[in-house]
């Protein structure tokens, strides 16, 4: 067995390491590790309903709220501003992300994910999702305007979206395939 004398360096070299490694763990969430989107799979199903994301075109959305290990998947934007402008809705959000259509396609949507606060919306569009009507995502405010050109709509920004215009009045009325 071999031994080691520990000279008074290292053992006040320990004690700080530990004294560090401590405080970083008592460092909020938040603070400690980075919030990155997660990808959704053939398995990925709606929070709200079950559904799952990869069989229905359009926007997706997740949102990753406090002391939650998981995010919560939603199979249409307008099902998380629903969800996010709830007056019952009191859990913490740390995070929210959208797909950015611009660059995602939208009859099978993967990928792209970006700050739903920082996103731009083309509400009223033509365009269908998994709930029928939907609100489009985009990073750049010139793939909004594009898409509301071609397809119809307005173009607004996340503060802008209210709560009437994300009613869930019945997403199955407007799925052919039920």
């Amino acid at each position: 067995m071999i031994r080691t004398r520990r000279t008074p360096f290292a053992t006040t070299l320990a004690a700080a390491l530990a004294a560090v490694l401590l405080t970083a763990c008592g460092e909020p969430a938040d603070k400690a590790t980075a919030l990155v989107p997660v990808e959704i799979d053939h398995h990925t199903s709606c929070a709200l309903d079950g559904m799952l994301l990869a069989d229905y075109g359009g926007p997706k959305a997740q949102i990753h709220f406090a002391n939650q290990a998981e995010p919560e998947f939603f199979c249409d934007t307008v099902e998380m501003f629903h969800m996010i402008l709830s007056p019952e809705q009191i859990r913490p959000v740390q995070a929210v992300y959208v797909q950015d259509m611009g660059k995602a396609d939208w009859d099978e949507p993967r990928g792209h994910w970006i700050d739903a606060k920082t996103a731009v919306y083309v509400q009223g569009s033509k365009r269908r999702g998994s709930m029928g009507p939907t609100i489009a995502s985009f990073a750049q405010v010139e793939d909004a305007n594009r898409f509301a050109a071609e397809h119809g709509g307005k173009v607004l920004r996340f503060a802008e979206i209210t709560p009437d215009m994300v009613v869930l009045d019945g997403g199955a009325l407007h799925d052919s395939r039920m």
